[in-house]
């Protein structure tokens, strides 16, 4: 018995599977790869796109970004890259409840790439809590050695506050020895007017650490001028704080007249009608007597009383 002919597929049918290319004749072949650059990826929720590229101006500065200056040559020199290369590395970012999105990680890149006129730049999303957003914030700047000694020790400090973080804790999130940790907190203690100055590269963290050797704010600051004015190096600036915090030296009580020369100093007061004090030699045998007077009138008062005139 001969086999039935197999039934031809009609040629819409064919046409319609031609259309939608190998995958259609063959179920089990691979979808083929594309060839148009990087695809956007889908996050864990698999409906939200995770890498793509966003609007500039769809991104916001983080509220948790603990560094507040930005040098403006190397912001020039990065956007100048960026006009060439455009961004090789995506910004990390997370969702903002109004729209956008906030940075965690890429704010120089940002800023850069408005200075190019840049319309996009690629994006990661990463679903992250406000904390975790700012530990990522400033392990980044920490790493790259970005922060400055007084916007890492408000970063610490806000770790403590906000977060509840133990110095311990705060360390080991940063990479950093407990005592680090601590000692940078203890810059938050100096005058503004000192930590502007340590801000602005005016005086180092060293100097800052040797500062904190004084009590006094005023004091402080008038040494943290000094040092800034003077050039001093950190060693000079230790040896100043050595130099003030030396006790100063205790003046020598003068000592006690004798009944004779104390009757001698009254006696002379009341004859010349101006304050008269009496100072002994240590021997004895000599001295010497001082008159006050009260301004040129008196003093020519006493003249001629003295010289008989």
């Amino acid at each position: 018995m001969s086999k039935a002919p197999p039934a031809k597929t009609p040629a819409k049918d064919k046409r319609k599977a031609l259309g939608r290319g190998l995958g259609a004749l063959l179920p089990n072949a691979p979808a083929p790869k594309s060839t148009a650059g990087p695809q956007p990826t889908t996050g864990k929720t698999g409906d939200k796109r995770s890498y793509f590229k966003a609007q500039v101006e769809d991104i916001y500065p983080s509220p948790e970004q603990p560094r507040r200056r930005f040098d403006e040559a190397l912001l020039e020199e990065l956007a100048q890259s960026i006009r060439e290369h455009g961004v090789i590395q995506p910004l990390i970012v997370r969702e903002r409840k109004e729209g956008g999105y906030y940075l965690i990680a890429g704010e120089r890149r940002w800023r850069a790439s408005q200075r190019a006129a840049l319309l996009e730049i690629p994006i990661v999303v990463q679903n992250v809590s406000s904390q975790q957003s700012f530990e990522r914030a400033i392990v980044e700047n920490v790493q790259r050695a970005d922060l400055n000694a007084i916007e890492e020790a408000m970063a610490f400090q806000r770790l403590a506050d906000e977060f509840k973080l133990t110095q311990e804790q705060i360390a080991t999130k940063v990479g950093k020895e407990r005592s680090t940790v601590a000692n940078s907190l203890r810059l938050l203690k100096l005058p503004a007017a000192v930590r502007e100055m340590v801000e602005d590269n005016r005086i180092g963290m060293g100097h800052a650490r040797a500062l904190l050797g004084l009590s006094d704010p005023t004091e402080i600051e008038t040494c943290a001028r000094a040092v800034a004015t003077g050039g001093l190096s950190v060693r000079a600036t230790e040896a100043l704080i050595r130099k003030r915090q030396a006790p100063a030296k205790p003046k020598a009580a003068p000592a006690k007249k004798s009944a004779s020369v104390r009757d001698v100093e009254n006696r002379l007061t009341k004859s010349l009608g101006a304050q008269v004090s009496l100072a002994e030699r240590k021997n004895g045998k000599g001295g010497c007597i001082e008159i006050k007077y009260a301004d040129l009138d008196d003093l020519d008062r006493l003249l001629e009383r003295l010289l008989h005139r």
